[in-house]
């Protein structure tokens, strides 16, 4: 039997929604990896962090919490990022306490079940990847960003558990003699990669929101 909506969680979702405030990721198939051409510069993985934010409860309970980059590297060529790559511990993603309002639940419990079988299962596919396939100028008289100061947009391959997507989103990049900065926030479709509760239909994983906002302040050293 085909199973529907209850007509409160969608009134309730369009409530918390309330508008954009975050860019949503263009979502395609996998593409090649970019040439990393020029110097190469090492992911201060110190100093870079990686948040994640989605809602639980049709959109009135927000969790968000953080991941670890544990390696990687861009590359750079008069003046301009041309490449690279990072890795992230699924294993390491952390839940901030501050998320978790409801008296009966610990920010542990949800990070054990974000890390089950039920969502990435760290178990088999302990880390995520992301592989830049393009970077190009952005041009705010065609494209619209939520994001400040956007420069550029990023595409890459982004994999999760064992599927790989393409997506693309703005971001603000600075290349200095010695570092290079780039900021981002993003959302996207975590089903497209497969990772649902239960099944697709289910009452429990329309409940839990399926666009995951990703935001990263991400900081490389020259080698």
């Amino acid at each position: 039997m085909k199973q529907t909506v209850p007509a409160f969680i969608l009134l309730a979702t369009l409530a918390a929604c309330g508008g954009a405030s975050t860019d949503q990721a263009k979502t395609e198939e996998k593409k090649e990896a970019a040439v990393a051409s020029g110097t190469a510069y090492a992911i201060d993985t110190t100093t870079t962090t990686v948040q994640w934010r989605a809602t639980h409860k049709g959109g009135f309970a927000p969790r968000f919490g953080t991941i670890k980059v544990t390696d990687g590297s861009l590359n750079v060529e008069n003046g301009a990022v041309t490449g690279g790559s990072f890795n992230v511990n699924l294993a390491a993603l952390a839940v901030d306490p501050a998320s978790i309002t409801e008296p009966d639940k610990k920010a542990a419990d949800l990070e054990g079940h974000l890390k089950s079988g039920d969502f990435f299962d760290v178990a088999k596919y302990p880390s995520a990847k992301f592989v830049i396939t393009g970077i190009a100028p952005y041009d705010s008289a065609k494209q619209k960003s939520l994001l400040p100061g956007a420069t550029n947009l990023i595409s890459g391959n982004l994999t999760l558990k064992d599927s790989t997507l393409n997506i693309t989103f703005p971001a603000q990049i600075t290349v200095a003699a010695n570092d290079v900065t780039a900021t981002a926030k993003f959302v996207i479709d975590r089903s497209a990669w497969g990772i649902s509760y239960k099944t697709e239909g289910s009452p429990e994983n329309w409940m839990i929101s399926k666009d995951v906002e990703i935001g990263f302040n991400l900081k490389a050293a020259k080698k």
